[in-house]
């Protein structure tokens, strides 16, 4: 479903309203800053900044979220959870956010849904709009390695290009710390390599 900038402006202030009150200030500052951030990318590659902004307030209005009430969301979205979903539940706030996003906001515009669900791990074939929710939320200015230079060398890069950048580094610092990697965010990456 596709919506007017007066609705998407509406859902926004209901979503960022509701995120104001559901997640801590910092996680709430976080958004905002990927909001500000995917609305950016999306002025570059020329997808509507609307649409980029709300992906970014709604990314994780369910990170908060007690593990009962995040398996019960995504129950309904009929998707198997993962064995690394099972072992870290909040691993599964995007997909909450998304079921949350139909459920109590009314909100139906599928690529936007996609790019909520799959903004932690990512997933081959993605959206462009799902691309640049996963870019925004790991290159936000907030985050600890982002610099002026950094993001003026990234954003210089078509999109495609960015995006397997960010999944290099953010593969390559998982693998540095010993952490899991998502079996989806292997196959984006290559995925990616080849468009």
């Amino acid at each position: 479903m596709k919506y007017s900038t007066e609705e998407i402006l509406d859902f926004t202030e209901k979503v960022r309203s509701f995120a104001s009150s559901a997640v801590s200030e910092n996680r709430y500052a976080h958004s905002v800053r990927t909001a500000e951030m995917a609305k950016r990318l999306c002025a570059l590659y020329e997808l509507d900044e609307n649409l980029g902004y709300f992906s970014g307030i709604a990314h994780d209005i369910c990170k908060k979220m007690d593990d009962k009430k995040l398996f019960a969301l995504v129950k309904k979205d009929n998707k198997p959870v993962s064995e690394l979903e099972r072992d870290k539940p909040g691993l599964l706030h995007g997909r909450a956010a998304a079921v949350l996003l139909e459920e109590k906001f009314d909100f139906h515009d599928e690529r936007i849904l996609e790019a909520v669900a799959v903004h932690t791990f990512g997933m081959k074939g993605m959206n462009d709009y799902s691309k640049v929710l996963f870019i925004a939320d790991k290159i936000e200015p907030g985050r600890e390695h982002i610099t002026k230079e950094y993001l003026d060398a990234s954003l210089a890069l078509p999109l495609n290009r960015l995006l397997e950048k960010v999944l290099h580094e953010n593969l390559s610092f998982l693998e540095k710390n010993g952490k899991k990697v998502a079996p989806e965010s292997r196959e984006l990456y290559d995925w990616v390599r080849t468009i």
